[in-house]
């Protein structure tokens, strides 16, 4: 079949199933969003902190870089960064960035990519040998797919947060392979349930595994300085790999490993995605600096605390949201990621409509996202918004049952 006539085909099938996507071009304005002369409550955002409706929004980052980083050195052309890390692309905001990562998990070395994607997909092909054994939970994002079919080792994947199952390869795979790997998600994105973490802990002292851990979705909103899970459970120390990202809590862009020293110092030699891509521009990288030091210091809430709310604050804020509106709704939440149950994809899409006719921008999670089935509404709550405003969906929710 000519490749037109294959693309078109294929289309007509995706809508069929009720799984076209398109773009939308949508305009953010604080917690709203618009499209044409539309306007919707946003949803569907993972600016879980709300930074982009605060006065956080409005720092002047070469004022703020001037005062809390003054020893790093300042691009004079911070718009763009045209070249690798590798080559020249390594400008000075990184290591403040780096050591910002580092001071937030104490015996650790940071490494900075330009998206999750890359951190995740680059990984496993960089540090997982032939001889060596993935065991990955069903329910790991894409990218960490993505990196495990570019790996020699072998992979298994076992039920979601089944640490029974877990066991029973670790049990069978002993003394079989070189290094074994674990990777679960800390927060899952689709489901927005936590991990067993003790219980994988209590393994890894049994079987002795490495573990990797992605902390995408509770890196900003969760433990102390908002460290994330690992560090809110006191853990982090026990875990080999985490990966957080920017472009969720923090409002920005761009993705971390955190890890040792000398898994730093391989990967900066092994990593694909670091090696081969552009490096971000100084201007993001001044961005995540400033959210990065004030989770830590709270530094512009304490010189303004009428205007500047505070990380502190605004964590507490989403986590006591989420307890509203679970109460209110009835429908249970372990974190801001609250699934809507829909079935199919064609009821997903229609409470997406349904949302839409009341201002709400809902989004519908279709297969192949997630299985068969299981496609649903995904509510993604964030601080900046209010029970007021969230009327309209707990009233939707009691609606739907």
């Amino acid at each position: 079949m000519d490749l037109d006539e294959r693309m078109a085909a294929e289309l007509a099938a995706l809508e069929q199933a009720g799984n076209l996507r398109s773009l939308n071009t949508l305009l953010t304005d604080g917690a709203y969003l618009h499209r044409g002369t539309e306007r919707f409550l946003n949803l569907s955002s993972n600016d879980y902190l709300g930074l982009g409706c605060t006065p956080y929004a409005e720092v002047n980052l070469a004022q703020y870089w001037a005062t809390r980083f003054p020893d790093c050195p300042r691009s004079p052309h911070t718009g763009g960064n045209p070249a690798s890390r590798l080559m020249t692309g390594n400008s000075p905001e990184y290591d403040a960035v780096e050591a910002e990562l580092a001071a937030l998990f104490p015996g650790k070395a940071a490494l900075v990519l330009g998206c999750g994607f890359m951190a995740n997909s680059g990984l496993m092909p960089a540090l997982a040998q032939k001889g060596d054994l993935v065991l990955a939970d069903k329910l790991v994002h894409a990218s960490i797919i993505e990196g495990l079919m570019h790996t020699d080792a072998a992979f298994r994947r076992f039920p979601h947060n089944d640490t029974a199952a877990l066991e029973r390869l670790l049990a069978a795979a002993a003394g079989k392979h070189g290094n074994t790997w674990v990777i679960i998600e800390s927060l899952y994105s689709m489901d927005g349930d936590l991990a067993p973490m003790q219980q994988i802990l209590e393994l890894k002292d049994k079987y002795g595994f490495r573990l990797y851990v992605d902390e995408a979705h509770s890196f900003g909103t969760r433990g102390p300085a908002g460290a994330g899970y690992c560090a809110e459970l006191g853990v982090a120390d026990r875990v080999d790999l985490m990966v957080v990202t920017f472009g969720k809590a923090l409002s920005g862009a761009g993705a971390a490993v955190i890890c040792p020293p000398l898994m730093r110092r391989y990967l900066v030699n092994r990593m694909r995605p670091l090696i081969f891509s552009t490096a971000l521009p100084p201007h993001t990288l001044m961005w995540v600096g400033m959210v990065l030091h004030e989770m830590r210091t709270d530094s512009l809430h304490a010189e303004n605390p009428a205007l500047y709310p505070g990380m502190h604050t605004l964590r507490a804020r989403l986590s006591e949201l989420v307890q509203w509106f679970s109460r209110e709704s009835g429908i249970p939440a372990q974190s801001q990621i609250i699934p809507l149950p829909c079935g199919s994809n064609e009821r997903a899409l229609a409470v997406a409509a349904q949302g839409r006719q009341e201002a709400l921008w809902l989004t519908a999670i279709r297969h192949p996202t997630v299985p068969v089935g299981t496609a649903r509404i995904r509510l993604s709550l964030h601080a900046a918004l209010t029970p007021r405003q969230l009327a309209p969906l707990v009233e939707l929710c009691r609606k739907l049952g």
